[in-house]
């Protein structure tokens, strides 16, 4: 590819300062969260790091601010796979802020063993995708009431690991790490297309992008085999990059909602961020509107519902 070619590719030269945008990135603390909440500080966007691990929120605070001190940046405590703190999380953001520009729901676990939440949820199926509906959910008239707001939702590629087992959501009859994970994140991307066609139908401005990074260097290899992780150096890119699809879908003035967007490189495993397509099943409607609807059913969390 030649220089002139390379120089059309999207970065963030292109993004001029936001100030007095207020975002949310959820799982802040590390990864490509902590990148996308950099970026973004960086642009001048308030930033609410929404993680789980308070301490590690605060470090990760502390090492934005060292590199950019006009940063503006809060902690708040959110652990999404616990229901009662999403409610709390979205109940104390509407206290505090009276605007919500961009919501990125970023948090996430991989492949990790089995387990329960205290709400009885699968927890790789609650963390990575029940949480973040019902957040939405609770954040919405913020959403709504921001001019050109934004809703990013973290799908991955594992997404065509699996379909949507409606028999069986929480793993109950047999647990497969990969297979619940590639549930989940199937999960966040049908979410996200589904929202864009509710905010539509009801007359909503707030645009609703799917985006997947890759393959990129985090720690969610933690409950991968020892062996293996070294290995994801050799071919995995970093995650500054992998943040890269987020913030073109949380800032390009191309996006109109509805998009997926991930990698533009070989099998979308690294490159600039672009438009990508996904498989005719996670595009399904009707399969989307059943999901919407146990979703609610599951989280006692109910919006968006008189799609026309």
């Amino acid at each position: 590819m030649n220089v002139e070619a390379k120089s059309q590719k999207w970065s963030m030269d292109q993004v001029s300062s936001q100030r007095g945008k207020v975002a949310v990135v959820t799982g802040a603390n590390g990864g490509i969260g902590f990148e996308t909440a950099l970026a973004l500080a960086k642009k001048d966007v308030e930033v609410v790091l929404a993680c789980r691990n308070v301490p590690k929120a605060e470090a990760a605070k502390a090492q934005i601010t060292e590199q950019y001190p006009a940063a503006r940046l809060q902690c708040l405590p959110l652990d999404v796979s616990r229901l009662r703190e999403v409610r709390e999380f979205a109940a104390q953001l509407q206290r505090q802020y009276g605007q919500l520009d961009l919501l990125v729901n970023n948090a996430g676990v991989m492949m990790s063993p089995y387990e329960v939440t205290e709400d009885g949820f699968e927890n790789q199926f609650a963390t990575n995708y029940l949480g973040h509906f019902a957040l939405t959910g609770g954040l919405l008239p913020l959403l709504t009431g921001t001019a050109g707001s934004r809703v990013v939702t973290v799908s991955s590629l594992s997404y065509k690991w699996a379909e949507i087992d409606f028999g069986d959501l929480q793993a109950q009859r047999g647990y497969s790490r990969r297979k619940a994970y590639g549930q989940s994140k199937r999960a966040c991307l049908m979410f996200a297309y589904e929202l864009q066609r509710r905010l539509a139908a009801a007359g909503h401005g707030t645009r609703s992008v799917a985006v997947h990074p890759g393959l990129s260097k985090t720690n969610l290899d933690r409950y991968f085999p020892a062996l293996i992780r070294p290995l994801g150096n050799l071919f995995l890119q970093p995650a500054a990059r992998g943040a890269l699809p987020l913030l073109y879908a949380a800032l390009a003035p191309a996006i109109h909602g509805g998009e997926f967007i991930g990698p533009d490189g070989f099998q979308q495993i690294r490159g600039h961020p672009t438009r990508v397509d996904s498989d005719d099943y996670a595009k399904d409607e009707k399969i989307a509107a059943r999901l919407w609807k146990v979703s609610e059913a599951l989280t006692h969390c109910r919006y968006l519902s008189d799609k026309a």
